[in-house]
């Protein structure tokens, strides 16, 4: 004889990727580009477990918009000191005016 044992409901508190992506998405508040990666590795988790991890889902996008948006703030930077360095190269040290804005070189 053969004992059958109860079987219990699968919740969403069984995802193994549930936690992670919670982390994913708080991480990708503050720091953008490891909370994308957090996420995406909770979602490949949830997903391989039969999960649909929503959690994870959000994260990705907010971690890709603010990585994104981080990119474009540093290329406008990266542009912004080479331009700057361009400006001084010509004028020489010192402070001077150019198109209304102060210029200090050294």
């Amino acid at each position: 004889m053969s004992a059958s044992y109860p079987t219990s409901p699968v919740s969403a508190a069984d995802d193994p990727g549930r936690t992670l992506g919670i982390v994913g998405l708080v991480l990708a508040f503050v720091t953008s580009l490891p909370g994308l990666i957090v996420s995406i590795i909770a979602h490949r988790k949830s997903k391989a477990a039969g999960f649909n991890n929503v959690i994870a889902k959000v994260g990705i996008v907010v971690g890709a918009i603010f990585t994104g948006f981080g990119l474009i703030l540093a290329t406008v930077g990266v542009v912004g000191v080479v331009a700057l360095g361009q400006k001084c190269a010509e004028l020489g040290p010192g402070v001077h005016q150019s198109g209304g804005t102060t210029i200090t070189c050294s």
